[in-house]
């Protein structure tokens, strides 16, 4: 009993000494081979002549000793890792979650894996992080709703990046553009007061976006009242970002006919806090929403919104990050994107 039991285990333990993987000396000493000869087969060389029975041995003896060879020391000598480092704010849902979408279905069906970091808009994490992801051997970064401060040593596409820095190419939304479509639709419907959210000064797009505001505002002759712009502060992605500032619109007691939301997000919340103060969207206030998160069509009412192609966007930047890492076309400083006006049933004739 005693016997057996010993013999069970010698056989379960040379089992498991089996299973674990070996060095590519051990393999070669095993096979009583040159470890190069072992390397040019395994890694198919072309170009040099081993016997086939040779290689068929050295296939076969690599798979049941279990050799793994070392993927990462081998990317990190010929400095080809196929793998990039993605920057993000958060990795929750909406206009980041899709952008990113975007991005690993173009790098899946090129080949490359990639590492994400969220920092939370803060400075001191996105440093960390970016010599972490550059040390782990990212040969590229795409930095999403993300404030770069300099250079990076490495190809870097920002999505969203409105600072020209060396070595980066810069996906933007056209936002003048995006604010003609915004307040040509609703002047069109008759509304003159306006009421605005302006955007977290963390978020890389909340001065081109208000800029472009002011800008059409004034060519519209729509006045942009202080008392109904209010700012977004929080660092949220959920629809409470919009109902407090709401709330501090309708304390004012000033009247307004419309409001143009940040962001689909804040949109959805503004929404709530009017509806719990009985007022109708859009019958009594007509809301606009940013970016055409997915959420956005399944509202109470549906979101009018401008459209981002966000997904889209993020294949723009990958293609863009792997041609500056390859080299294939002279890189860009600045790539731009046509928004586009989504009209739902958010958005309705001003009150008289």
């Amino acid at each position: 009993m005693k016997d057996g039991t010993s013999g069970k285990r010698r056989r379960e333990g040379a089992d498991s000494r089996d299973a674990r993987p070996v060095s590519l000396k051990q393999l070669a000493e095993h096979l009583g081979l040159n470890p190069a000869t072992i390397s040019v087969v395994l890694n198919d060389v072309p170009g040099r002549s081993i016997p086939q029975s040779t290689r068929d041995r050295i296939k076969a003896a690599a798979r049941q000793m279990n050799y793994q060879p070392n993927l990462l020391a081998r990317s990190l000598r010929s400095r080809r890792t196929l793998t990039i480092g993605i920057l993000v704010p958060e990795l929750g849902n909406g206009y980041h979650t899709q952008v990113m979408s975007g991005i690993g279905d173009h790098l899946m069906k090129a080949g490359y894996f990639y590492f994400t970091a969220h920092h939370r808009h803060k400075p001191n994490l996105v440093e960390d992080y970016t010599r972490m992801l550059i040390g782990r051997g990212a040969q590229g970064i795409i930095a999403i709703d993300t404030l770069l401060e300099h250079p990076l040593g490495v190809p870097v596409v920002a999505v969203a990046g409105h600072r020209h820095i060396q070595g980066v190419t810069n996906v933007l939304l056209d936002h003048l553009r995006a604010a003609e479509l915004v307040l040509t639709h609703l002047h069109s419907l008759g509304h003159r007061k306006i009421a605005f959210m302006r955007g977290q000064p963390f978020s890389s797009d909340s001065d081109a976006r208000w800029e472009g505001l002011v800008a059409v505002a004034r060519k519209l002759q729509v006045e942009i009242q202080p008392e109904l712009v209010v700012s977004l502060d929080r660092d949220l992605f959920s629809p409470e970002l919009g109902y407090p500032v709401v709330q501090q619109l309708l304390a004012t007691g000033k009247p307004f006919t419309a409001l143009v939301a940040f962001n689909d997000v804040s949109a959805m919340g503004a929404i709530r806090a009017l509806q719990d103060v009985n007022l109708r969207v859009p019958a009594d206030v007509s809301v606009i929403g940013f970016d055409d998160i997915k959420a956005a069509s399944f509202t109470m009412p549906r979101l009018t919104t401008i459209n981002q192609p966000l997904e889209e966007i993020g294949r723009i930047a990958t293609q863009s990050l792997l041609n500056r890492i390859h080299d294939t076309v002279p890189p860009q400083d600045q790539i731009t994107v046509e928004p586009e006006l989504v009209i739902r049933e958010s958005t309705g004739p001003a009150k008289s």
